[in-house]
């Protein structure tokens, strides 16, 4: 079964393409050179999957490429296809996250997530977007803060059976979910910790780092907090810790199996002043219970000691089965396991900082 993996980094679009298990990954040239790619999208609605990458140029700005034949040829409109209304007095600073709508929904909805935080939303496959303006207005917004790497919705999960919920992450703000298609938005924190914060239970607030949805259990979410791992058992309205097992409960990215229910991993740091992973060992973690238990999974990994960090977007999985899981680190590697963390081999090195990844079995 081939696979294709997109891989956006600081300085462009790079395509790994494998046609069989066991086969060596090829390594395209960069697309969108010397631009950054702070996101990547994979529609599979499609007969041919769409692919779509948020394009970064401190030149020109930021802006939306798609492609229809697998990264062949791209199309730009001409027109920005994300931008804030005049009325805003905002500008689009950058895209962090694309997400296809709900399987039982429209298929050309398309949604992206941007930085300052906002919620955009495409009815034509992602080629043009518009200001979901109900959570622009959300009386919170003025209060939202801005993380390290930014003021952003990087996480958008629409619920496969029911078009009308989608929930969304961003950092800082913490949760946010609607139940009407949109017309009204709740902050759904309860439970998530803001240790920085002299209330450290808020209604929002919370540094939110991503949330992942069990695609068997469509109301259970995962979600990794800047310290804290948590699980959601009733579509992201409270949330309970799954911390414990875990070397710590920092760090950036979150993955939910494509396939099988309570299947999720995770890349451990250390802690927010200390961004290595424990003992700068190179682990990513798998639990199988729904964070109940956890096990380490490094073989084939490097031995040496592991001083990259693996940001919020730079982990996912493939669509096939046995699932395939990814991570990439700024440091520019990028490693790839065609059994669900079993084992591990490198794909790419020397690469541009791994800013995030996106891959399906074709």
């Amino acid at each position: 079964m081939s696979v294709l993996l997109m891989i956006g980094t600081g300085k462009g679009l790079f395509l790994a393409r494998r046609e069989q298990p066991g086969q060596a990954w090829q390594v395209g040239v960069p697309h969108f050179p010397m631009t950054a790619i702070y996101a990547v999208g994979i529609d599979p609605r499609p007969a041919t999957p769409r692919l779509l990458a948020a394009i970064d140029s401190s030149h020109f700005g930021p802006s939306v490429a798609v492609s229809d034949d697998l990264g062949a040829s791209w199309r730009e409109p001409e027109e920005a296809p994300i931008a804030f209304p005049a009325g805003t007095e905002t500008s689009l600073r950058r895209v962090w996250a694309f997400a296809p709508g709900s399987a039982a929904g429209d298929p050309s909805v398309v949604w992206a997530g941007t930085e300052p935080s906002a919620l955009f939303k495409s009815v034509d496959g992602g080629v043009s977007y518009e200001l979901v303006q109900s959570l622009w207005d959300h009386p919170h917004r003025p209060q939202w803060g801005e993380g390290f790497g930014g003021q952003a919705i990087h996480t958008i999960t629409p619920h496969p059976a029911d078009p009308d919920r989608v929930l969304v992450a961003m950092s800082t703000g913490g949760v946010y979910r609607t139940t009407d298609g949109g017309r009204t938005w709740s902050a759904t924190n309860t439970g998530i910790k803001a240790y920085f914060l002299p209330d450290q239970f808020p209604e929002f607030g919370q540094c939110v780092h991503k949330v992942a949805r069990d695609q068997a259990n469509p109301e259970r979410l995962y979600l990794q907090n800047h310290h804290g791992v948590y699980r959601s058992d009733d579509d992201g309205v409270t949330w309970t810790s799954i911390a414990d097992g875990l070397p710590s409960d920092f760090g950036f990215p979150v993955v939910a199996h494509p396939g099988r229910g309570d299947t999720l991993w995770n890349f451990p740091l250390t802690a927010d002043g200390s961004r290595f992973a424990p003992d700068f060992k190179c682990q990513v973690f798998r639990s199988t219970d729904a964070g109940k238990s956890w096990q380490p999974q490094s073989a084939g990994l490097p031995t040496e000691p592991f001083y990259s960090t693996v940001l919020r977007d730079a982990m996912c999985t493939d669509t096939a089965d046995p699932a395939g899981v990814y991570f990439g680190g700024r440091s520019g590697e990028v490693y790839a396991s065609p059994d669900e963390g079993e084992s591990w081999e490198r794909v790419a090195t020397q690469l541009p900082g791994i800013l995030c990844l996106r891959a399906v079995a074709l």
